[in-house]
């Protein structure tokens, strides 16, 4: 792909972010906080998913497994 392509297609989903928060109208001070907390509340939701997801999955296939006559542990 050409350089230019990618630059604008960066600027167009940047500027289609900016349209769909309607951010635009907002001061400079007022993106830069609206901004930081999106990018805050983006992480917390990323590291709740990779703390908490992997062990309600296991939670969860160890319960299916004993419904659905799975192994008990103490024979395996």
């Amino acid at each position: 792909m050409d350089i230019k392509r990618v630059k604008d297609y960066i600027y167009w989903l940047y500027y289609q972010y900016l349209l769909i928060t309607c951010s635009y109208v907002l001061e400079p001070w007022e993106q830069s906080m609206f901004h930081t907390i999106i990018v805050t509340v983006f992480a917390m939701v990323v590291y709740t998913a990779y703390v908490f997801v992997p062990i309600h999955v296991r939670l969860a296939f160890e319960f299916f497994s004993q419904i659905f006559g799975g192994q008990p542990e103490s024979t395996v």
